[in-house]
């Protein structure tokens, strides 16, 4: 069983968004959401509940489904929508610069009986 969720339109840069989900990719689902919830970083918030979703959907498609054999089987931030906006400068210039935005998706899979997590370096 597989499923997967996304947030759009989230206000972190991707490649920000890309070190916090490079930390739970290919774990078990307990342990990612556990490692996020003491993860210093602003976009951690968003991420866990970007996992919660990806869960609560394996849940509602199938009741038997064992959530402790879950795993983070992708889990990717893209760009979405740029902000442009300009800054003032000296001399009556203005300098424009991008407020960026990520497009966020996580997926949960079912680890079969015969595969098993791997193992921490």
């Amino acid at each position: 069983m597989e499923a997967r969720a996304e947030a759009k339109y989230i206000r972190v840069t991707p490649r920000k968004a890309r070190l916090v989900l490079a930390l739970i990719r290919g774990r078990d689902a307990g342990e990612a959401m556990n490692l996020l919830r003491f993860t210093k970083k602003r976009v951690a918030k968003e991420v866990e509940k970007v996992l919660r979703s990806a869960i609560a959907n394996v849940e509602s498609r199938s009741e038997t489904v064992d959530v402790d054999n879950l795993y983070v089987s992708a889990a990717y931030a893209n760009d979405g929508p740029n902000g442009k906006r300009i800054r003032p400068a000296p001399m009556g210039r203005a300098f424009r610069y991008l407020r960026r935005t990520a497009n966020i998706v996580v997926q949960v899979a079912e680890r079969k009986a015969t595969e098993e997590a791997p193992k921490a370096l």
